[in-house]
């Protein structure tokens, strides 16, 4: 991929008439939203409507399954991701995922952050690296005198924070979150939307929630989808996020963050 040019777009992230098949089927149709930089984007909706299917073609994963395709554009930096010569590696490279799940290597807490920055080439200091990357994760504190532990003893809400200090050590610019508080304690939920909030200033962050309140505390736009006539997941409103919240432009939306359905 192509380094990105000095005046850039206020978008690091844009999808054009984006549609994803899985086989025959259409997962979803017809998505264009732009993703600014250094915002949370929130990407919400009912159960089965494309939410993580979307934020997977941010970074090509829906690719490891077979039989998916995509038809459209999404533009990084002005480039089309899915061209032939875009190499899908370097993309989750440069557009970071965090999951569900707290997913940490059974390594240790050191090797957690090393392990993607060594394979990738990292040639600083290892030590002020993971340090960093702890750090921007608002763990180090908590770890510093661990680091030799195995990930897998960490509780979940910090397992979550070292696969996000994980994914800052090969250097992204975007970092995507399907659902990373889902699993964890209202605390340490909290903590995580705190961490966004600090992470924003450095890396733009899509994330997938069903916590319409965790949307509305810690997102700056959001994406409302839906599923259509033809049982495809689409974005029916995007938004600042107060507005989405206060004074949506479709019933629907009205409908869904008040509880009324979904």
């Amino acid at each position: 991929m192509t380094q990105p040019s000095t005046e850039r777009s206020p978008f690091v992230l844009e999808t054009k008439d984006l549609g994803i098949f899985y086989g025959d089927f259409r997962a979803v149709a017809s998505v264009n939203i732009p993703i600014e930089r250094h915002k949370i984007t929130a990407i919400i909706g009912p159960s089965g409507c494309g939410k993580s299917t979307l934020l997977r073609a941010f970074n090509r994963m829906n690719e490891l399954s077979t039989g998916t395709r995509i038809e459209g554009e999404v533009l990084f930096e002005g480039e089309n991701l899915y061209h032939p010569m875009v190499d899908p590696v370097e993309v989750r490279y440069r557009i970071g995922m965090v999951f569900q799940k707290p997913n940490p290597f059974p390594k240790s807490i050191y090797e957690n952050i090393a392990w993607g920055a060594r394979i990738h080439g990292y040639k600083g200091k290892m030590e002020e690296l993971v340090e960093s990357c702890l750090r921007q994760a608002a763990l180090w504190d908590e770890v510093k005198d661990k680091l030799t532990q195995s990930g897998l003893a960490l509780s979940g809400g910090q397992q979550q924070r070292l696969c996000i200090a994980r994914a800052l050590a090969v250097q992204p610019e975007v970092i995507l979150m399907d659902e990373p508080a889902s699993a964890l304690d209202p605390i340490a939920t909290l903590k995580i939307e705190e961490l966004m909030q600090e992470l924003k200033k450095n890396y733009t962050i899509v994330i997938v929630t069903h916590n319409m309140q965790q949307a509305a505390r810690a997102s700056d736009r959001t994406a409302m989808m839906m599923i259509n006539h033809e049982r495809s997941g689409t974005v029916i409103e995007f938004n600042e996020t107060q507005k989405i919240f206060t004074n949506p432009k479709d019933k629907r939306t009205e409908d869904y963050v008040t509880g009324r359905f979904g």
